[in-house]
């Protein structure tokens, strides 16, 4: 998917809603494990619930490889089952030397056939750009995250008193465009946002952390939207784990509903 065709559906269904499926076996309604691949049936019946609401899908690469050769192919599945006008992310967060770069790429572009994938940039220019060689396909490089650890090093200064995400978003920005390059910006960094539009002002911006990790949607978009919107916001458990009956479908499209009618007032407002 190409980002006039993002920009489109998001303008269509007033929404710049991800919704991020982190499905665990041990936490999905029990009548489902009777099924031959409950992984699947959680995602489908989630997937027909909420596909109206939502522009992009956002599957963790780790929640069905840690289940072997059957969360391999319930995430095929799933990826086949997702609509095609809408964005799907691979949430695999990779990152090595270039050709293994470009066996990931590969992998996830060429044999799954997602829209974009995840990707840690620590590594350097040749860690990312293998996944910037294919038309219509996206590198979501990491830049500040939400997790308690990211303080660790995101925030710490170099000689130039420049702050180690800024110095990775202002090097990153020149690899690609905002045509094949988009940043993951914790929901719970919103006071950061200002400053990082200063330094990609165009670029779509993925922002997980809105919802169960506490971020707040008005102070994303307040700092974070651009004209074309430039917002992926990602709620997981707050949506897929609404639930946990044989109506954890509905649960979940009650809660997709509430933050695609707060998008849908945003955008609104902003003229999009």
């Amino acid at each position: 998917m190409n980002r006039e065709q993002l920009i489109a559906q998001i303008k269509k269904k007033q929404s710049f809603l991800c919704v991020g499926l982190d499905t665990d076996i041990k936490k999905i309604p029990t009548h489902l494990l009777e099924l031959e691949d409950p992984i699947f049936e959680f995602n489908k019946q989630i997937i027909d619930a909420t596909k109206d609401l939502c522009v992009a899908y956002k599957p963790n690469i780790a929640f069905y490889e840690s289940m072997g050769v059957s969360g391999w192919n319930s995430l095929q599945k799933t990826l086949d089952y997702i609509p095609e006008n809408i964005f799907t992310i691979a949430d695999a967060k990779r990152g090595d030397i270039g050709n293994t770069s470009s066996m990931y790429a590969r992998a996830f572009f060429e044999n799954m056939n997602f829209d974009s994938v995840t990707v840690a940039p620590y590594m350097g220019a040749d860690s990312v750009t293998p996944f910037l060689e294919f038309k219509d396909k996206w590198a979501i490089v990491l830049a500040l995250t939400s997790n308690k650890g990211g303080l660790d090093f995101q925030k710490i200064k170099g000689g130039n008193g420049k702050p180690l995400f800024k110095q990775v978003l202002e090097t990153s920005k020149n690899w690609g465009t905002d045509a094949n390059m988009m940043y993951v910006v914790g929901a719970t960094r919103e006071e950061q946002l200002s400053d990082i539009r200063t330094i990609i002002p165009n670029h779509f911006l993925l922002v997980p952390g809105v919802g169960a990790q506490g971020g707040n949607l008005q102070d994303v978009a307040k700092y974070g939207m651009n004209a074309d919107c430039g917002l992926l916001v990602n709620s997981s458990r707050g949506i897929i784990y609404a639930g946990n009956d044989t109506d954890f479908a509905e649960k979940a499209k009650i809660e997709a509903q509430k933050l695609q009618q707060e998008m849908a007032v945003i955008l609104a407002k902003s003229g999009i």
